[in-house]
């Protein structure tokens, strides 16, 4: 669980990170889960878009994926939501 000054600063990392994954009319699938936890050992921080054509609201999205790839939720802004979980290789991000 993340703090608020924790999220503040990952809110302002992930600033200027494009969306890497778009959630789509499929919705949340194994395969997509797998893809990015895989990315989030590698960067630990990371948006994912979530299309219009998405059934699913937005914040469903957001706690399907957290949940899946056992990260935190940092922001749900517009229709993107940025995730975080701590790299155990490939730490970049210190947190305050």
């Amino acid at each position: 669980m993340l703090t608020g000054k924790q999220k503040r600063f990952l809110r302002s990392e992930a600033h200027h990170l494009k969306p890497i994954f778009q959630v789509g009319k499929t919705a949340v699938n194994e395969n997509m889960i797998q893809q990015i936890s895989e990315a989030l050992e590698k960067r630990e921080l990371l948006k994912v878009s979530v299309l219009q054509n998405c059934m699913e609201d937005k914040d469903v999205v957001a706690e399907q994926l957290s949940v899946g790839t056992n990260s935190d939720i940092v922001q749900i802004i517009g229709n993107n939501i940025v995730l975080y979980k701590e790299s155990k290789e490939n730490k970049q991000l210190q947190l305050p």
